[in-house]
Formats: structure tokens, C-alpha cells, sequence
């Protein structure tokens, strides 16, 4: 019998008031007693690539209940785990670095997906150099600007050349379809929403030196200090909902669909362009380094936090030793 996870649904005016309070939770308040601890963990609604959360009650230790909520956009989620309002978050790394080198008091504990990136253009756009002059969509402050900025680089293309246009996620394939860009470096499932409605890929995505990292599994410091049993807890759940997904995506997937709705067939499809992951291994952090190295020479970021500013190993190196 499977368990089932408390959701909480929460829009953009808790967002919006998360993000304006500017406050910074030097602890962490969780509900519950000495023999039971009910845990809050943010995400995006309707998203399988963000969906670990609603699968962690299947796999928590005894004690622990999991409560989701979810949030409209990653730095709304950063802003909720300064704030206090969650204790954890499946979010994306680009805001949770941007956080970071603002002095906000977060790190990454594990992976939790990687890629979920295309750069898709029209028929007209078969070459990097057919960009020239037209209408290119991107996502401003995240990891696929940064792969955008970096493939024009190295294919000696100035994106001055180009008319660089943000598009927020929920319009990119809307915008596509219209033909009010071209071409766009975005994300699932709009990537393979403009890839069945006649858009083609124009370039590899991950041939940049951030490869394909892009989503992870995130608290705050004061959590690790105060409680790093529960923290324990949380990423060994994490990790065994990650082997779940990836052994059941059949299942979980139709359970997604069932709840909120939408086109199994491309969320299948935009799957195929993700890899679930747990683990942060060298190359994954080194990855997450150069990430934040591109972010401050794009002007993303003042200063490039490093390795041991972003990302405590000390739980999935656990786990992993168990």
C-alpha cells in the first residue's frame, strides 16, 4: 500500500512575499516531537524532473512524514528556504549558487537530475551561424543561458549579432509556435512540446564545460548544524527515491499525470532528456564550480563561490558508506 504524501500548493503571492521579506532563518522550524518530525520539501508543481518529493513518503524512515510545497519558479524556492518556510528543496543549481554568492545560508546535499536542456530552432535554423539577425529565446539567469552564451562563444559568434529575447519557461514553446522567436536554448517539457510541433535541435545542449548538471537537492546551513541527523534522514530517503524513479518511471509517471494533469506522451519524451541522480561526485562538483565560474563572467554573480561553499558531501558520502 502506498503512503500518501500532505501537498501543499502554494502560487506566486507566497512567492512573491517570500522574496520581499529579505529575512534570513537562522533556524528551522519543524513541525513535531521527540518520536516524529513532519518535514517540509519544495518544488515545482506538475514537473518529472521535480516530482522526488511526492514519492518520498513511500521510502521515509519511521518518525518522518513528508509535506510538499510546491512553488512557480526555482528562486522562489531559494527564497522559501532562507525564509524558513520549507526545510529542503528539489530546485535548480543556478539559483541556488546565485543565493549563495549573495551570502545566503544554503548548499546542495545531493543531485537530484541532470539535463532537461535544448536549443531548438526552425526550419530556417540549421547552423549555430543561421542565428545571425533573428529572434533567440533564453531564460535569464540560469543554467541554459549560460550553455546559450557559451556554445555562441565557442562557435566565434557574437550574441550581440543575435536578438536575445527572455522568455519566461511557461511561454518558451507557446512563443516558438508563434513565431515570435526562432529559435530558443530552454527547458523540458517545452523542448520536446517544440520538438514534436516541428522544431529541431541545433546544437548539442551539454557540450559546454557545465554539462548537463542543472537540478539538486537543497537545505540551509543552520539545518545541517542544528539537526544533522534529520538532514541524514532526508537524503537517504532522497537517494532511495531516486532508484525508485528510475526504475519505475512507468508507474510514478501515469500517477504524475493522473494528478496533474497533462500529455504522458511528452512528459515521456522530455524523460528521455533527463538523468536522475543522486550522487555529487568529483565531476559533478567540479562541474557546479564551473557553473559558478561562467555565472560571474556573464556578470550573474559578483564573485564565484567554490566547491566547499556550495555543496556538503557529508550525507550522500554517508549513505554511500552504508
Amino acid at each position: 500500500m502506498r503512503k500518501s504524501t500532505r501537498t501543499v500548493l502554494a502560487g506566486l503571492t507566497l512567492a512573491v512575499a517570500l522574496g520581499a521579506s529579505g529575512c534570513s532563518a537562522t533556524t528551522t522550524d519543524i513541525a513535531g516531537s521527540a518520536d516524529s518530525v513532519t518535514v517540509k520539501v519544495g518544488t515545482l508543481r506538475g514537473q518529472p524532473h521535480f516530482y522526488h518529493p511526492f514519492l518520498y513518503e513511500n521510502e521515509a524512515p519511521e518518525g518522518v512524514t513528508f509535506e510538499v510545497v510546491t512553488l512557480d519558479t526555482t528562486p522562489a524556492l531559494s527564497d522559501a528556504l532562507v525564509s524558513g518556510a520549507i526545510d529542503f528543496a528539489i530546485t535548480g543549481v543556478t539559483p541556488t549558487i546565485s543565493s549563495i554568492a549573495q551570502g545566503r545560508d544554503l548548499k546542495v546535499i545531493a543531485s537530484a537530475a541532470d539535463g532537461g536542456s535544448g536549443f531548438v530552432g526552425g526550419e530556417d535554423i540549421q547552423s549555430l551561424d543561421d542565428l545571425v539577425g533573428k529572434n533567440v529565446g533564453y531564460i535569464a539567469g540560469s543554467a541554459q543561458e549560460v550553455a546559450l552564451r557559451l556554445t555562441l562563444d565557442a562557435a566565434g559568434i557574437d550574441p550581440a549579432d543575435l536578438n536575445l529575447m527572455v522568455v519566461p519557461v511557461p511561454d518558451m514553446a507557446g512563443a516558438f509556435a508563434s513565431g515570435s522567436v526562432d529559435a530558443f536554448f530552454g527547458v523540458e517539457i517545452g523542448a520536446s512540446i517544440a520538438l514534436q510541433n516541428g522544431g529541431h535541435l541545433i546544437a548539442d545542449a551539454y557540450d559546454t564545460p557545465i554539462g548537463k548538471v542543472n537540478i539538486g537537492l537543497a537545505t540551509t546551513g543552520a539545518l545541517i548544524e542544528s539537526d544533522p541527523e534529520l538532514v541524514q534522514k532526508v537524503v537517504d530517503t532522497h537517494i532511495k527515491t531516486v532508484a525508485y524513479m528510475v526504475d519505475n518511471q512507468d508507474i510514478w509517471l501515469t500517477e504524475m499525470v493522473n494528478t496533474f494533469g497533462g500529455d504522458e506522451e511528452i512528459f515521456t519524451s522530455a524523460l528521455e532528456n533527463f538523468w536522475m541522480r543522486s550522487d555529487l561526485s568529483e565531476e559533478y562538483q567540479g562541474q557546479l564550480v564551473e557553473l559558478a565560474t561562467q555565472m560571474q563572467w556573464l556578470g550573474l554573480i559578483e564573485v564565484a563561490p567554490d566547491a566547499s561553499d556550495i555543496v556538503d558531501t557529508t550525507f550522500v558520502d554517508a549513505a554511500t558508506a552504508e
